[in-house]
């Protein structure tokens, strides 16, 4: 799942080199935090938040494939 978000940010992001994921697990669920140059936060996001629904979509399909539940935290 972190190589997902890794991977579309990177993309979106006009300083690739910042963009930064984390992922912390626990019994119920894995937290993947988003972390992105200040000002590149409005890509990572999109008009209404557009960008970041479809980014965490992605995400939660990929891991109930899995069987997993994950959410995504922009920071």
């Amino acid at each position: 799942m972190k190589e997902i978000v890794e991977v579309i940010a990177k993309a979106l992001v006009d300083r690739p080199e910042a963009v930064e994921v984390s992922e912390k697990e626990d019994e119920r669920q894995t937290l993947i935090e988003l972390h992105v140059a200040e000002d590149d936060m409005g890509k990572v996001i999109g008009k209404q938040g557009r960008i970041a629904k479809a980014m965490r979509t992605l995400v939660k399909a990929a891991a109930t494939r899995e069987e997993k539940k994950v959410t995504v935290e922009i920071v």
